[in-house]
């Protein structure tokens, strides 16, 4: 047993930009510098291609490169966002503005899965907020006029005609959660971007059956219902709270609410891991997660955080702390390449290609129980830095209220300084433009127990927030109290696991003997 080094718990920028550089290093000179998809890491590593690395992993890659580069202000490499734009436009290429892949590399283009239309619009709808893309803008209106051609929400795609008229290979999806549906979050964003009637329209249509068959009243969750491809349905959860907030839906904000309180338990722990499938075949591996479905609960806390429900911004700390910042791949001491003798690209150079990845852990380490094959596929790189993305920009908040603290993390604006207590002694705010300070409490603080210095005037505590009416201009106020030790027992792990944490960060965890682990065992 090992445990890894340099592991992360307190700095989301500088894990944006660790995955940046991963998804800057992953094109396969062996085929046109289309990025890879596939990962193994042990045993036999390598990087391996297929249909997903044409229709799936640009889109992925550009909404987080970009958006790193706006939320974060981190440099990311021009020539590898030129990469993935090219690799999505081919994706776009076929006879219908569907992103479609090959079967194999090399192979024509042609095979069509729903499941990655998701990842189309993320593409198209980067390209066109970030580098006013008039080509990604003109491939999104064909290609929803597109699907409500070949789409009905009662009968589903015309196979026939997707077939027979433009020749695809179409490839069925469990659920129309696993498949459609996934659609609506990107779909939504490129409204915000644009300001296109007909990709909130086709969000809207895909919305009312997400909840009249799926989504339920009740927030259950069935995997025969939803699919067992849980960043599924994790990824429509997050969607229809974006369409929620655009649209100050409070009803579909409830909606989403019932299931994140209720239904999600069924698939999630208290640190935000998330079982990579809910079928029989993960009851084998009972540990195995997917980085990128708690970056879906982390953004769909974000939000539910933003409309009043601040218990959700601390499930987002949690998890930011607990689980998703320590998960991601900095130590690749024991990533060594295989032997190499007709110099392929997914052969080489594994260690470095891989620093930065995110992939399928456990809350303890990278080697689940029970999992022989170590994997860090491309696409779920892309997924957690978004959803890292979209909580830097969360981390402090200036509004007509005034200023907001909502995740203690470091950070730095135009409009205020934050260090942080889990790294310095006190959490200290320094205003640089002037406003009321409303600072969130964790619920594990007492009442009573919070000291606050540098100011003369008086505060209060207000649904879960410090507010200093009258904070000062340009001059540090410091909040103190204590980091308590507590303990909680992770379910729906068999066995279920123990951990440790001070305040919100975990400082040991069992881990029952496997390699490559984040923390200290639990003695």
């Amino acid at each position: 047993m090992a445990r890894v080094r340099d592991v992360s718990t307190t700095d989301i920028r500088d894990a944006i930009r660790l995955g940046c550089r991963t998804m800057a290093s992953v094109f396969n000179a062996d085929d046109h510098d289309l990025p890879y998809f596939g990962s193994q890491v042990r045993p036999d590593p390598r990087l391996s291609g297929g249909g997903l690395s044409d229709a799936h992993v640009p889109g992925r890659h550009l909404n987080a490169l970009l958006n790193a580069e706006d939320a974060a202000g981190v440099a990311i490499d021009a020539a590898a966002v030129a990469k993935h734009a090219r690799a999505a436009f081919f994706s776009y290429s076929g006879p219908v503005a569907l992103p479609l892949g090959r079967s194999a590399s090399g192979g024509r283009l042609g095979a069509f899965d729903a499941h990655n239309v998701r990842e189309g619009f993320h593409a198209l709808c980067a390209l066109a907020q970030f580098r006013d893309s008039e080509r990604a803008q003109e491939l999104a209106a064909a290609s929803i006029a597109a699907i409500f051609t070949t789409w009905d929400p009662d009968t589903g795609w015309d196979r026939d005609r997707l077939e027979r008229a433009h020749g695809l290979e179409f490839q069925p999806t469990e659920t129309f959660i696993v498949g459609l549906a996934r659609a609506i979050g990107p779909l939504v964003k490129y409204f915000r971007a644009t300001g296109y009637g007909p990709a909130l329209e086709l969000a809207i249509v895909l919305k009312e059956k997400a909840t009249a068959e799926f989504f339920l009243a009740d927030g259950s969750y069935e995997a025969r219902r939803f699919g067992t491809h849980t960043h599924s349905t994790t990824c429509v959860m997050s969607s229809l709270a974006q369409l929620a907030d655009l649209t100050s839906d409070v009803v579909l904000l409830e909606r989403v609410k019932a299931f994140y309180d209720r239904g999600l338990w069924r698939i999630r722990d208290a640190l935000g891991w998330v079982m990579e499938n809910s079928g029989d075949k993960n009851l084998h591996a009972p540990d195995r997660g997917e980085a990128n479905n708690t970056g879906d609960i982390l953004e769909t806390a974000l939000i539910l955080g933003r409309w009043g429900y601040p218990a959700a911004y601390h499930d987002a700390e949690r998890i930011l702390r607990g689980h998703l910042l320590p998960s991601q791949l900095r130590d690749t001491s024991f990533i060594v390449d295989p032997p190499n003798p007709t110099r392929a690209d997914g052969l080489r150079d594994l260690a470095n290609r891989h620093r930065g990845a995110f992939g399928f852990p456990a809350p303890y380490g990278h080697e689940p129980l029970g999992i022989e094959r170590i994997s860090f596929n491309m696409d779920i790189v892309g997924g957690a830095v978004g959803s890292l993305c979209e909580a830097y920009r969360d981390v402090t908040r200036f509004d007509q209220a005034g200023h907001w603290v909502n995740l203690l993390f470091d950070h730095e604006t135009e409009a205020i300084k934050v260090e942080s207590i889990y790294t310095h002694r006190a959490l200290t705010i320094t205003l640089k433009q002037p406003g009321p300070l409303f600072v969130r409490l964790p619920p594990w603080v007492p009442a009573g127990g919070v000291t606050v210095g540098g100011m003369a005037g008086g505060y209060r505590v207000t649904r879960g927030y410090l507010f200093l009416p009258q904070p000062p201009l340009r001059q540090t106020v410091s909040i103190s109290f204590a980091l308590p030790e507590q303990e909680l027992v992770l379910v729906p792990h068999d066995p279920e696991i123990r951990v440790r944490l001070r305040g919100d960060t975990v400082t040991a965890m069992d881990n029952f003997g496997a390699d490559l682990t984040f923390f200290e065992p639990i003695g």
